[in-house]
């Protein structure tokens, strides 16, 4: 076999090891048994790669491996594999890959005349465009004279190569001709191949080094390029190189960083009016006439509260709680509800706007014609493994296996149970930190009361029992999220082979559903929790709620005088700001860790002889659910920055700082750190495209309920124009009408304050009556301790806000997704000119080749003609034989 070399080398590569050295080595103790099992094994292995590789050569494929002496563990052969141009053109003839046939006659939109601004964040043209524009064509073999072939090294770019190797990887059988029918069904492609232990892994060859361009000049470089203009975090503000990206990767890993990139610039616009709220939150500090009543010694001091808890909670002045009115103050104001409503409509324009895009994208990678059918019904390795029955398909008309109904209805049900006990587990988990919330806050209340002996004097004021109950349960929270989503990713992809889907499509869009229910209710069930639960079902004095019961003590939580919105804030931001830093830690560390330890050998051999498969081989597998944890991070996060970004405005703006980390870790990891992935082609984003549909209109909702019911501006509007006092329209008067009254003598004597819990300034005979959050009648009135008429008002109001809400935003959303149009006009104006050039070239060389075959066969018929005798004329004939 000849010496491969030249830039195609090796399209693809097999790496094997010799199992049986493996085992004896790991088992000394039982060598004999270790031994036999494993010389069998290594029989049936040696005969499968045999066969396997047989049948790759009659497929045309160039074959040489490299003796395991040479490999940096003594063990390891490697079998590179190389496609030369015949096979390179049937299989694309088979694939109907499109190829250029026609420079694209279509002049290009004008840069505007504040182009130059932009020109900072410009790759060069030939990084941003490795080619021109072609007009394409599906690949056929029989008219290779019709395409632009320049070099045909070069004709098919390196994700078109590994894509057509794998083809016939996965297709290549291994089989005996004397096996049974089912025997080879079940004895086809690499990925078998993989799973029984024959190969190890395999892998397409990255092009060179990152940190330096390929020392042949033959050789591309494009993941230096990649490395140099995209993955450096220096280039953070650059445009990414998508067509350098698609060429390289495939057309579906270009999609995600397309995806992602638009949506972080799109994140841009979200985060300054997020941060234009958040100013006017700021700017307006000194205007709220509530929280500076609260903080008047004169009013907030002089207002009792009732106690919090029992027992160990006690009385309280409604001034200790000054400085968390005014951080609710910076995040639930009148910029809320605008924001809530502009979010409700960025939602929608980010969604329409990535359809453009991606329509754009399409016609640009020639993706516009692509049948996803071939792949989706792609039948999995697994199903056909597992699956002993077998029926007629009616379309094809070949027995292929299939799953028994009463087979798949069990499935499917034991998949369902599973599900559901996990939510289940993740609803005792949030119960369980909603009672050690309600547990901790006695304690918390008890110790940062206001007494002379108390030791953290200093620190009481800062940090109220509301705000250190909040924040320690929101941490014990994320790490109980953090472990539940490590233990149930294992589950969900265990349950979803359990169902054994039929074809990858089924596979991907069940492992998807699974996490993402999962991942939802792990991630939003706790700000559910504090924005639609917490300080809804307390009660009132002498008639409290409580959790499990009366017995358990565990009295309901109360929100602030200044609402839950700011507690919701708290969650939200621990959750999300937690989740990006443990993720972007875990994304750059664990990959660079692995391949560290995985290459400490080959390291310490000279440059020479550590050849570029041994390098490619340290790096890190690119697993196939690689960009599905890349997509489902990206969408738990848009769930926090759109279900409750009225709780928070500075949510799009953290995202954004993330979001510009993200993209250049994954461009980092996949550079550096991971095998070049198989290039695989994908017209959209999958089943996320729904799911951020569903989440989007969600928002709009959950936006509209924490406006209404977790925020207090609907009860300040309603005082402000009804129950005002005067004509002057001022809050003023708003905290003491916000507060019923309860008689002290009145309360029960399990929720009154232990023996000695009292504060010092605490008179129990001159103050009579305790104050709480909510609208009754006062003691003595002939309806007390009733909803007054004032809170039906308010209920009337937060009713009529939400409907209003969600009906504006909702006309605008879909006017505004009326309004703009999925495919740009210019894109469809190039597919249908682009249509008609293919049939007018087509038509044109047809006619051409079918002249120069009439020709060729005339000038062959004179020259015949010539060289026979003559013969008489066609008339005498005739006339002599009438």
């Amino acid at each position: 076999m000849k010496k491969l070399t030249g830039k195609t080398n090796e399209d693809t590569l097999i790496e094997m090891s010799n199992m049986l050295d493996s085992q004896i080595e790991g088992n000394n103790g039982s060598i004999n048994s270790i031994s036999d099992r494993g010389t069998q094994l290594h029989g049936h292995r040696e005969e499968r790669r045999r066969e396997f590789e047989a049948n790759l050569e009659e497929a045309g494929l160039e074959l040489e491996t490299e003796d395991k002496s040479e490999s940096d563990d003594r063990k390891t052969y490697y079998l590179k594999i190389h496609a030369p141009w015949e096979v390179l053109a049937n299989y694309a003839d088979v694939l109907k890959i499109k190829v250029p046939f026609k420079a694209s006659d279509i002049s290009k939109a004008r840069e505007g005349h504040l182009e130059w601004l932009t020109q900072a964040f410009r790759l060069p043209d030939n990084i941003m465009r490795p080619e021109p524009d072609y007009f394409t064509a599906p690949f056929d073999k029989s008219k290779v004279d019709f395409f632009l072939i320049d070099d045909k090294d070069t004709f098919f770019p390196p994700s078109t190569r590994n894509r057509i190797v794998y083809y016939i990887l996965t297709r290549c059988p291994y089989y005996k001709e004397d096996c049974t029918e089912r025997d080879k069904t079940l004895s086809l492609g690499i990925k078998r191949l993989l799973n029984n232990g024959t190969y190890t892994s395999a892998y397409p060859l990255h092009d060179c080094k990152y940190w330096k361009k390929a020392q042949d000049a033959q050789c591309e470089s494009e993941r230096y390029h990649l490395y140099r203009y995209w993955a450096r975090f220096l280039c953070f503000y650059k445009k990414q190189p998508l067509n350098l990206i698609k060429n390289y990767y495939g057309e579906k890993i270009g999609i995600y960083f397309a995806w992602l990139g638009f949506y972080t610039e799109m994140l841009f616009f979200a985060a300054v009016m997020g941060v234009i709220c958040f100013v006017y939150g700021v700017l307006s500090y000194e205007d709220n006439i509530t929280s500076k009543e609260i903080c008047d010694p004169q009013i907030g001091g002089m207002i009792v509260m009732c106690p919090l808890c029992d027992k160990k909670c006690t009385y309280w002045k409604l001034n200790s709680t000054c400085l968390y009115s005014w951080q609710s103050h910076l995040f639930d104001n009148e910029g809320t509800v605008f924001f809530a409503m502009f979010m409700g409509i960025w939602v929608t324009l980010f969604l329409e706007f990535w359809k453009r895009r991606q329509a754009r994208l399409e016609y640009e990678w020639d993706l516009v014609d692509f049948e996803e059918e071939q792949q989706q019904l792609q039948i999995r390795p697994e199903y056909e493994l597992k699956c002993t029955g077998s029926r007629l398909n009616r379309v094809t008309q070949v027995k292929e296996p299939y799953l028994p109904f009463p087979s798949k209805c069990a499935r499917f049900c034991l998949s369902g149970a599973t599900v559901l006990f996990w939510t289940c587990l993740i609803v005792a988990c949030i119960m369980g930190v909603i009672a050690y919330r309600l547990a901790v806050y006695a304690a918390f209340a008890s110790v940062m009361k206001d007494s002379p002996t108390s030791k953290i004097q200093l620190v009481g004021p800062l940090i109220t029992p509301q705000l250190a109950t909040s924040v320690t349960a929101s941490c014990i929270n994320f790490v109980i999220i953090l472990i539940l989503n490590f233990l149930y990713e294992h589950v969900a992809i265990w349950i979803t082979d359990m169902e054994i889907p039929k074809t990858h499509l089924e596979y991907e869009n069940k492992l998807t559903l699974k996490m993402f229910m999962f991942q939802f209710v792990n991630y939003y069930s706790s700000c559910f929790y504090v924005a639609f639960f917490k300080g809804k079902f307390v009660g009132y004095p002498g008639n409290y709620s409580y959790m499990f019961g009366k017995w358990s003590k565990l009295r309901n939580e109360e929100c602030a005088p200044g609402g839950c919105l700011i507690e919701l804030t708290t969650q939200l931001l621990i959750v999300m700001a937690g989740k990006q830093m443990v993720g972007n830690a875990q994304e750059a560390l664990l990959p660079l860790l692995r391949n560290l330890w995985g290459s400490r050998k080959g390291r310490s051999h000279p440059e020479s002889t550590y050849s570029r498969w041994e390098q490619d081989h340290n790096l890190q597998n690119f697993s196939q659910f690689g960009l599905f944890y890349e997509y489902l991070e990206m969408v738990i996060q848009f769930g926090f920055i759109t279900l409750f970004v009225a709780s928070f405005p500075l949510a799009p703006l953290l995202a954004l700082f993330n979001n510009i980390l993200e993209v250049r870790v994954d461009a980092w990891k996949f550079t550096t750190q991971f095998r070049r992935p198989v290039a695989a082609k994908a017209r959209n984003i999958g089943a996320w495209k729904e799911i951020l549909n569903v989440v989007a209109i969600l928002s709009v909702v959950t936006n509209a309920f924490i406006v209404a019911f977790t925020s207090d501006m609907i009860p300040r509007l309603v005082y402000l124009y009804v129950y005002r006092p005067g004509s002057e329209a001022t809050m003023r008067g708003y905290i003491t009408n916000s507060l019923s009254f309860y008689n002290i003598s009145q309360i029960p004597e399990d929720n009154l304050p232990e023996h000695g819990e009292n504060p010092s300034w605490f008179n129990s005979s001159t103050t009579t009556t305790c104050r709480y959050r909510d609208y009754r009648y006062p003691p003595g009135h002939e309806k007390q301790y009733t909803h007054t008429m004032q809170f039906w008002h308010i209920l009337a109001a937060r009713l009529a806000f939400i409907v209003i809400m969600e009906h504006v935003v909702f006309v605008v959303k879909f006017f505004v997704a009326w309004l703009i149009p999925d495919v740009p006009v210019e894109v469809k104006a190039r597919i249908k000119r682009e249509r008609f050039l293919v049939q007018k070239y087509l038509h044109k060389y047809e006619v051409d080749k079918l002249k120069m075959q009439l020709s060729q066969s005339c000038s062959q018929a004179t020259e015949k003609a010539s060289l026979l005798p003559s013969s008489p004329s066609k008339h005498r004939v005739l006339s002599e034989s009438i």
